[in-house]
């Protein structure tokens, strides 16, 4: 953010017991989830604002091409099926987006929207998940209402950890 301060945070994250630095705030159950701008697979602009209206359930990964990441992005995208449209699934990276393009047609991902941070960190930025020493996100799961009011936030303290699925999954359940 250009002209302001950026909160850093240390000690909330490792990667194998290595500690790192993660810039943003850390969104809490009733904090307003931000309206950011990322990058679709096909590198046209997706507000995040323009969402509202719809209860979502946002998943940040480091990388699509590391087993965690491409094991969590999957899960999601299993689960998105019974949600139907009731519920928007969307997957952050700071992956490429063509990188991104091509993980979705080899694991066969439909059912979800994949999206990069790559170009600004402005996502990772204003959601406390930009991880400094490497560029990338760090694990988390959102659950946002119909009113960007967000009702469940993980921050995964360990890169090379999963997340709480099913109290993910149960805090969707909640909303629809």
């Amino acid at each position: 953010m250009l002209g302001q301060q950026q909160v850093e945070r240390t000690g909330e994250l490792t990667l194998k017991g290595q500690p790192l630095t993660v810039i943003g705030p850390k969104l809490k159950p009733g904090d307003k989830f931000p309206a950011v701008t990322l990058t679709a697979t096909d590198w046209s602009a997706v507000d995040l604002g323009t969402m509202r209206g719809t209860v979502r359930l946002i998943s940040v990964v480091p990388s699509l091409d590391t087993g965690i990441c491409d094991a969590q992005t999957k899960r999601f995208n299993e689960e998105a099926e019974q949600f139907g449209d009731k519920v928007k699934v969307i997957t952050v990276s700071a992956d490429l987006p063509w990188a991104q393009r091509r993980w979705m047609n080899d694991a066969e991902v439909k059912n979800i929207t994949v999206l990069s941070d790559h170009k600004d960190m402005a996502f990772g930025d204003a959601v406390g998940t930009h991880v400094k020493e490497m560029r990338i996100e760090q694990r988390a799961i959102f659950v946002v209402d119909k009113d960007d009011t967000v009702t469940y936030a993980e921050y995964v303290p360990e890169i090379a950890q999963h997340p709480d699925y099913d109290a993910a999954i149960e805090a969707v359940k909640k909303l629809i």
